[in-house]
């Protein structure tokens, strides 16, 4: 999800004045590629996230082997829930921030296999990976949910009750920074760590997330950085042409590559999935 920056507005302010049309069904998804190339000379980059929404969010080359991936083994297996609150977002304004169907399919599929009960999620949007975590999550699981926009969260909050999930989700509105602070606070007056943490927020605060996170998900638990190719933008040459907010955004991506691959407190995996998904496993 490409997110909001400081108080989470950002990304509104510079990509909605020009947003594209949402296809209305699956069936009519759009046929256009939004692979990233460096402009020619003297011309900007157009926003790399202003033609998506959960269709094409990929970075994959072929149109058609992305759809291939969706039609054979995500869309088939993605509960109907899911599937209802994702076409009702990709109609939203900011439909391009919510997480793709493959990636809400690889965080259930990490959720289950980590045996995950407690868990944080900074950056919620309308909730479709808040709701994939929630199925996920054992019937006594909690996942505490973090995002400023509790507006948007109230378009998703009616699938995540008619899936019979709600007592698992434990909605702080506020910024993410803040939230972690006091969820800190309530782990030193003796809760209990958490196993696992994913992060789609405002991406200059990872950095800072991260340090949060370290001391909050139990070792040998998972955190999950969403975003961290950033439409590829992380590979173009230095002083490629971009929007400020892709400029600005692009080099706190790249940073934060740089520190994970740097820290030895963790093993990291970075995929290619979706906007680029970064997979830490906490080792001290």
């Amino acid at each position: 999800m490409a997110r909001r920056t400081s108080g989470w507005t950002d990304t509104r302010s510079n990509v909605t004045t020009n947003p594209r049309k949402r296809a209305s069904s699956e069936e009519s998804r759009a046929s256009s590629s939004r692979r990233i190339a460096m402009a020619p000379s003297g011309n900007t980059v157009p926003n790399v996230h202003s033609s998506i929404d959960s269709s094409n969010k990929t970075l994959l080359k072929s149109d058609a082997l992305y759809t291939y991936i969706l039609d054979t083994t995500v869309f088939p297996r993605e509960p109907e829930c899911m599937r209802d609150l994702r076409l009702v977002t990709d109609k939203h304004p900011w439909g391009y921030m919510q997480s793709s169907a493959d990636e809400a399919q690889l965080l259930g599929m990490l959720l289950k296999m980590a045996g995950a009960k407690r868990t944080i999620e900074v950056g919620v949007f309308t909730g479709y990976s808040l709701l994939a975590t929630a199925l996920a999550l054992p019937a006594d699981g909690k996942v505490v949910a973090i995002d400023p926009d509790r507006e948007c969260y109230e378009i998703g909050r009616p699938f995540i009750e008619k899936a019979g999930v709600a007592h698992k989700v434990d909605f702080r509105e506020g910024l993410g920074l803040d939230r972690l602070e006091e969820l800190l606070a309530e782990q030193d007056a003796g809760a209990e760590p958490y196993d696992f943490a994913f992060v789609d927020a405002d991406k200059p605060n990872y950095v800072k997330y991260h340090e949060q996170l370290l001391r909050l998900v139990r070792v040998g638990g998972t955190i999950i950085y969403d975003n961290t190719l950033w439409g590829g933008t992380v590979a173009m040459p230095p002083g490629t042409p971009m929007s400020d907010l892709d400029t600005r955004f692009s080099a706190a991506i790249r940073d934060l590559n740089a520190r994970l691959a740097a820290d030895p407190r963790i093993e990291v995996c970075q995929l290619a999935i979706a906007d680029g998904v970064t997979i830490c496993r906490r080792l001290v």
